[in-house]
Order: C-alpha cells, then structure tokens, then sequence
C-alpha cells in the first residue's frame, strides 16, 4: 500500500500531462495516459508498473486489444515525478525497467532540483536544467518539452 502523492508532485505530473497532451492532441499523435495507469510490461511473473504519465503512439493504441484491462505494452514516453519520500535509486532502477521493456523515453523529474533526467538508454541519460529544453522527438514526433514550463505555477 503507497501513500497517495503531494500537492507538489499532482501539480508538476498534471503540468507535464497537460503539456504532452496538448502536443499529442494537436498533433493527433496517440494517446496520454495519467497517474495510475497500470501497463503489463511483462509476464511469468506479470510486472505491471503505473507511471505518473504515459504516452502511446496511435498506431500501437489502435493495435491493442483491449484498453479495459492493463495494457499490454512499454509506453513510447514515461514521465515520473520525485516525491520527497523517494530514492532517486528506486526510481532510477525503475526507468532501466521501462526501457528494458521497450520505452524509448523516461523522464525523471526532480521537482527540489527542478530538473529533468531523459534516460533512452541505461548509458544515454541527461540531465536538463530550467533553461533548457529536452527534444522528445525519438519517442513523441516534433514535441520538445520546455523544462521551466513544468515547474511553472499559475496562480
């Protein structure tokens, strides 16, 4: 059993999630899924893992069998937000495991640093500070994520 998140955490996955789905809607790119979608990404053991945001391209959605159940399948993007109770190892392990299964990228945002980590390999990780931006083209066509919009707070 996990304790739900923060109010910080809602806010940066819903930012992220707001920002992705904006570019994937526009765009009619696939789908976004939010915090506590379940994805079967392995069996015999069944290993099914939430993220706090997920991307599927169109063409792998429409081939899905059915979306009632887990989807059987590594999401093209994963986004997960540090939580203060987090250790970045376990989240780090657990970005080798999406990409294990087929993402092709996984964003670690570290909302106390206010950066993005963007692994699409176990040795191709960056690190991207405010100022920056991360281009996502590799697993979310023409989209580059500015980084100082997901720790923007409107008020």
């Amino acid at each position: 059993m996990m304790s739900p998140a923060g109010g910080r955490h809602g806010r940066i996955a819903f930012r992220l999630a707001q920002l992705l789905g904006a570019h994937v809607e526009s765009n009619a790119l696939g789908v976004v899924f939010a915090a506590e979608t379940g994805f079967l990404i392995g069996k015999d053991p069944d290993t099914v893992l939430a993220p706090d945001v997920a991307f599927v391209s169109r063409s792998r959605f429409n081939a899905l069998e059915s979306e009632i159940a887990y989807p059987e399948l590594a999401p093209d993007l994963v986004a997960e937000v540090l939580s203060p109770s987090d250790r970045f190892s376990r989240v780090e392990s657990k970005a080798f495991t999406w990409l294990d299964a087929g993402t092709k990228l996984v964003l670690i945002v570290d909302p106390e640093n206010q950066t993005i980590h963007a692994y699409r390999s176990r040795k191709q990780i960056e690190v991207f500070e405010r100022t920056e931006s991360i281009d996502c083209n590799d697993a979310v066509p023409t989209w580059s994520l500015q980084v100082n919009q997901v720790f923007q707070i409107y008020t």
